[in-house]
């Protein structure tokens, strides 16, 4: 499964063969075939485990999501995975939905169910938020984490093309200025600089 998933991450799904990934988990044909009918069982089987291991490692940083500030620190760990890529390979779960959407239409149900459950839990920490009084009422949760995830996605796949960093660093801070143009004002204002009394001088 990890050697099936690395292969199409950095090849595609279509130029990955079930020769190639024999070659590279050093397994036999009857071994493949024994937990894997064809090539399409083992591509949704790569699917649901990209899902599961992106989902969980968005969940560390969302699930508590409540702050603007928790969602800049979740920001500053997508820009250091992508940094540290140069950009390269793109995001898991989107270059699988870019390949297999219009081909397989189970991959298809799958790939939507994840980035359903993605984004709720980017709704989920904006309705806290809401609820605390960090955004106000007329906020939308359903469209921030939409907003959110479509910058995320493009993002992505900008970055994957310049093998940079900056486009997604772009994409992530627009859509952070757009989720902050709905805090309450008390919730965006400055703190208040305490006043220091100036000392009187002493005239003769």
């Amino acid at each position: 499964m990890d050697a099936a998933a690395q292969l199409m991450a950095t090849r595609g799904v279509a130029a990955t063969t079930l020769d190639d990934v024999r070659a590279a988990s050093g397994t036999s044909k009857s071994q493949l075939y024994h937990h894997f009918e064809d090539k399409d069982a083992l591509v949704h089987a790569v699917v649901q485990q990209q899902g599961e291991q992106t989902l969980e490692l968005n969940a560390r940083g969302l699930s508590r999501l409540n702050s603007i500030r928790g969602l800049e620190l979740w920001r500053n760990a997508v820009l250091q995975k992508v940094t540290i890529r140069n950009g390269a390979y793109g995001c898991e779960l989107g270059s699988l939905a870019a390949e297999l959407s219009d081909v397989d239409e189970d991959a298809r149900v799958m790939l939507a169910n994840m980035f359903q459950t993605w984004e709720q839990l980017f709704i989920d920490g904006f309705e806290r938020m809401q609820q605390s009084g960090v955004l106000r009422e007329d906020a939308e949760p359903a469209r921030l984490a939409t907003a959110v995830i479509a910058a995320l996605q493009g993002g992505y796949l900008l970055a994957q093309t310049a093998h940079a960093v900056e486009p997604m660093r772009v994409a992530l801070d627009m859509a952070l200025d757009y989720v902050r143009s709905f805090q309450t004002s008390a919730a965006g204002a400055a703190p208040k600089k305490r006043r220091v009394p100036q000392k009187r001088t002493k005239t003769a």
